[in-house]
């Protein structure tokens, strides 16, 4: 029987082809046709990011193995590799590294001195005991979505060894108010203050999204138990921040490190270099058509960017 079904079954015309192989070839047609659709839109986006974004990052890279200037821009062949001198000659040169030194205690300082200002902040509005909350939100936060020029003018004025308000109200007291932005000691404590007081407010919304988010029962537990409202904060809400407080180390860890607004503003980096930090001095070198050994410089501050967020991702990130 098998043998006669086998007989009479029809033959496949030669050329054919299956109905499995068939459908499989519409699948595949149908799949390029989505990704083609697809690049189709991200095109643009796409070209824009090649040229205005990863060519430059590249054409950078090379660029600091070069002794470019502004000079060589009309005759490009006269541009020689000079390899890693340009990056030798930074740690030699003795204004980069005051300005590298500026840029670590601005972000040492003020990374600790942003984030406790803003957990305080986001504690005490979480707590209750702070009332008209949302009014208190909005003025805490309208640093942030201010121009930081227009905030570095403002505090340039209300610092100012004269007239500022500061210097001002000390005299009310019958305290003379030192010279805040001309004095080499305590020009940079004043844009650190200045720093902190604009960017907490971000972190305070972030820190207190976080605080709102740990489980009532576990301070319930801990109330039970006999802890007091300091051993609840260290030993329940400080572990449950530990990665909203890793986004905001790491946030504000490389926003710091790339300061700039600040001391072109309302220093111009003086008083002899004191306020000079590394993004300002890569933009002078620019200036001054040194292109290639700003380059070098810019690289520098991406490695040391990196080198602060693993550090932050070890003390802050998850520990098994």
């Amino acid at each position: 029987m098998a043998g006669a079904s086998a007989a009479t079954a029809p033959a496949r015309p030669v050329g054919a082809t299956s109905p499995g192989r068939h459908a499989g070839s519409v699948r595949r047609r149908q799949r390029l046709r989505r990704a083609l659709t697809g690049w189709a839109f991200s095109a643009p986006f796409t070209v824009l990011f090649l040229v205005f974004m990863a060519l430059p990052v590249v054409v950078s890279l090379v660029m600091s193995f070069t002794d470019l200037r502004s000079t060589d821009l009309r005759n490009p062949l006269a541009v020689n590799v000079v390899g890693i001198d340009n990056y030798t000659r930074l740690f030699s040169d003795q204004l980069f590294l005051r300005s590298s030194v500026n840029t670590l205690v601005f972000v040492v300082v003020g990374v600790p001195l942003t984030m406790v200002l803003a957990l305080a902040a986001a504690t005490a509005l979480n707590s209750g005991l702070v009332r008209f909350r949302a009014l208190f939100r909005v003025g805490f936060y309208l640093p942030v979505v201010a121009s930081i020029v227009a905030l570095a003018v403002v505090w340039r004025f209300l610092l100012d060894p004269e007239v500022g308000l500061v210097n001002n109200l000390l005299r009310l007291v019958g305290i003379d108010g030192p010279s805040w932005l001309y004095d080499s000691k305590l020009a940079l404590p004043s844009l650190i203050v200045m720093a902190a007081w604009r960017n907490f407010g971000f972190l305070m919304v972030i820190f207190l999204a976080g605080l709102q988010a740990v489980p009532a029962d576990l301070y319930e537990a801990a109330t039970l138990d006999g802890a007091t409202r300091w051993q609840q904060f260290r030993n329940v809400t400080l572990p449950m921040l530990r990665p909203t407080l890793l986004f905001g180390g790491v946030v504000t860890g490389i926003g710091y490190l790339q300061f700039f607004e600040e001391p072109l503003v309302m220093t111009q980096g003086g008083p002899l270099s004191s306020t000079l930090s590394v993004s300002f001095h890569i933009y002078n070198q620019f200036g001054f058509g040194n292109y290639g050994y700003a380059a070098a410089a810019s690289y520098v501050l991406f490695l040391a960017i990196v080198a602060l967020s693993v550090v932050q991702f070890r003390l802050l990130g998850e520990r098994n």
